[in-house]
């Protein structure tokens, strides 16, 4: 699909409104086929269907946690998707912040990163779970998002040319640590 920033926006909040059965934002000037796309995924099941390109902002100063255990800017994001996709099933993070649970290193640990949970996995969730993930990277930019992994799968804001890319999972690569059941989505972590 070929939409500007812009664009790609409108469209996937479209698509997910349209989903729920809510007033979607005016997509008029967008084929109609872009937001069966998104809603539908790929044409041989629910997968990618967008590519954005991304820039991680380079001069955000780092956050301390909230009392939610997300820093601002990642409870912004989560904010944003309740928002547009109603009450999710949401983990990897807690009051107080998580310490524990998590590959080495993990953002959740800083309080930077969502779990959106699609269970059981079946075709129906992952095609909600797509409609998610392209909807965050529609809106990386103007959410400060730096990663997206979902289903095998990851984009990121580093990555110049915005394509997914495949995802390899540390051992022992079940179906969680390859985010087939749910939506990992961090947020920059700013300079301190």
């Amino acid at each position: 699909m070929d939409l500007d920033r812009d664009e790609a926006e409108r469209a996937t909040t479209a698509a997910a409104l349209q989903a729920r059965g809510l007033e979607a934002p005016d997509s008029s000037d967008i084929d109609q086929a872009v937001l069966q796309a998104l809603a539908g995924g790929a044409s041989g099941g629910p997968g990618p269907v967008l590519s954005c390109r991304g820039t991680a902002p380079g001069d955000l100063p780092e956050q301390s946690l909230t009392d939610t255990g997300l820093t601002p800017r990642a409870e912004e994001v989560r904010t944003a998707m309740v928002e547009v996709f109603g009450e999710q099933s949401l983990g990897g993070f807690a009051p107080g912040g998580v310490g524990q649970g998590h590959g080495e290193e993990s953002t959740h640990y800083d309080g930077r990163a969502i779990d959106v949970f699609f269970r059981p996995i079946t075709e129906e969730n992952q095609r909600d779970g797509w409609l998610l993930a392209q909807w965050l990277v529609a809106h990386a930019e103007s959410l400060d998002i730096q990663y997206v992994i979902f289903d095998d799968q990851f984009w990121s804001a580093h990555i110049d040319r915005g394509q997914w890319h495949p995802y390899e999972a540390p051992p022992p690569a079940n179906k969680i640590l390859r985010h087939l059941d749910h939506v990992h989505v961090d947020v920059v972590r700013g300079r301190s």
